[in-house]
C-alpha cells in the first residue's frame, strides 16, 4: 500500500513523489505523481500535485535531493491534479523559473469551462443531467489551486528545439545544460509534454500512458499511441533505463517497461477493432458506451480514473475515431458517418435549358 506523499528513491539526486487517486464518492481529488532531481545545482520539480500534504513531501524530496542554488519547475500538462502547487516556484527562496505548455494555459485559467466541455459531450452516454454542475463539483475538489506564480512562462516562448536522444528525434526545449529534455507529446491533451532526465536515465511520461485510450475533448489517440510507441524504443535502445508516470505508483524498470507499454498498444488496437464492431454505420452513444464499457474492462484499461464518466468520454472519442460524427447537437443523438459521395456530383441533373 501507498501513501499520498511517500517517496520512491531513484538515486541520490532524484525522487518520485507518489499520489494518490481519484475516489468521486469520497470526494477525494486524485493527485499526480510528481520528479523531483537535482541536476548540478539546479532543482528540478516535474509537476507539483496538489493539496497542501502534497506540497509537505515535494519540500521533503528537494531537501532529501539537495544541496541546489537555482529551481526549475516544469509543468507537463494544465490538469488539476498536476499544477496546484505549481506557485512553489517562488516559495523556494532560490532563483527559479517555472515553464507550462502554452495549449494548456486557458484550461489553467479556466477549468470549469475545460471540464464543462468535457462532460458535455459525454452527457448523453455518462447520463450527466447538469454537465456544469458536475465540472464545477469536480473542480471545486483541487484545493488550494495555485497553477501560476510571479516566474510563470510558456514553453513555446522559447525557439523550439530537435532533440536526439539515440535514434529518436524529438522536438522540445533543453534544460540545465541539456541534462532534462522537454519533449512535446500532446496526446493526453493539448499541450502535454514529457520529461527525459539524462543522467539518471528517466524518462516521466506523466499522463500519456494513462490508458490505452484518452478521454479528454483535446486528446489525440494517434500521438498516444506514438509515444508509448517511442518510449518502448528508448527503453530498448538504453536511452530510458527508468519509466515513471502520473499515476502509476511506482518505476519500471527495463523489460518490465516495455511489456506496459507494449501492452497498452494491444489494448488500444483491441479496444479499436471491438469498438468498430460495436458501432457499425449508426449508433446511438449511450448503447455504445455501455457496451465500450464491458470491452474496456475485459481488456483492464480503464487507466487512473475507471469511473462512468471518464469511461463514456473514452467512448466518444472511439467513436470519433471510427470517422463517425454526432446527427444533430441533441443530448444522445445518434452518430453516424458522413456520406462519402460529393454532394454536388450526387445531385440529380436537371438536363439541358
Amino acid at each position: 500500500m501507498t501513501a499520498l506523499g511517500d517517496l520512491i528513491e531513484i538515486d541520490d539526486r532524484t525522487v518520485l513523489v507518489l499520489g494518490q487517486d481519484l475516489d468521486l464518492g469520497r470526494g477525494q481529488p486524485d493527485v499526480a505523481n510528481a520528479l523531483v532531481h537535482r541536476a548540478g545545482d539546479t532543482l528540478v520539480l516535474v509537476d507539483t500535485g496538489v493539496t497542501e500534504a502534497f506540497r509537505t513531501a515535494l519540500r521533503e524530496a528537494a531537501a532529501r535531493v539537495g544541496p541546489w542554488s537555482r529551481a526549475l519547475v516544469l509543468t507537463t500538462h494544465g490538469h488539476l491534479d498536476h499544477i496546484g502547487n505549481d506557485d512553489l516556484a517562488d516559495a523556494l527562496g532560490v532563483p527559479a523559473a517555472h515553464w507550462v505548455p502554452a495549449p494548456d494555459v486557458p484550461q489553467m485559467r479556466d477549468p470549469v469551462a475545460y471540464w464543462v466541455r468535457a462532460f458535455e459531450r459525454a452527457a448523453g452516454p455518462a447520463a450527466l443531467t447538469d454537465p456544469a454542475g458536475t465540472a464545477a463539483r469536480v473542480v471545486a475538489l483541487f484545493r488550494p489551486m495555485r497553477p501560476f506564480g510571479e516566474t510563470t512562462r510558456t514553453y513555446e516562448e522559447r525557439p523550439p528545439e530537435q532533440i536526439r536522444i539515440g535514434p529518436l528525434r524529438f522536438t522540445g526545449w533543453t534544460f540545465a545544460d541539456g541534462a532534462v529534455r522537454v519533449l512535446r507529446s500532446q496526446g493526453h491533451c493539448a499541450g502535454h509534454v514529457v520529461v527525459h532526465l539524462r543522467d539518471p536515465g528517466v524518462l516521466h511520461l506523466s499522463d500519456e500512458d494513462n490508458g490505452p485510450c484518452g478521454a479528454m475533448a483535446d486528446a489525440d489517440q494517434l500521438k498516444i499511441q506514438t509515444v508509448l510507441g517511442s518510449a518502448a524504443v528508448l527503453v530498448e535502445a538504453g536511452e530510458a533505463a527508468l519509466l515513471t508516470d502520473g499515476h502509476t505508483f511506482a518505476v519500471r524498470r527495463g523489460a518490465e517497461a516495455v511489456s506496459h507499454l507494449d501492452g497498452l498498444l494491444e489494448q488500444a488496437a483491441a479496444l479499436g477493432e471491438a469498438s468498430l464492431g460495436l458501432a457499425g454505420e449508426r449508433v446511438v452513444p449511450s448503447a455504445f458506451a455501455a457496451r465500450y464499457a464491458q470491452v474496456m474492462a475485459g481488456a483492464g484499461g480503464g487507466g487512473a480514473n475507471p469511473s462512468a464518466p471518464f469511461t463514456a468520454m473514452s467512448a466518444v472519442n472511439q467513436l470519433r475515431e471510427l470517422g463517425l460524427r454526432p446527427e444533430s447537437g441533441a443530448v444522445d443523438a445518434p452518430w453516424s458517418r458522413p456520406a462519402l459521395r460529393d454532394p454536388e456530383r450526387a445531385a440529380p441533373s436537371r438536363g439541358p435549358r
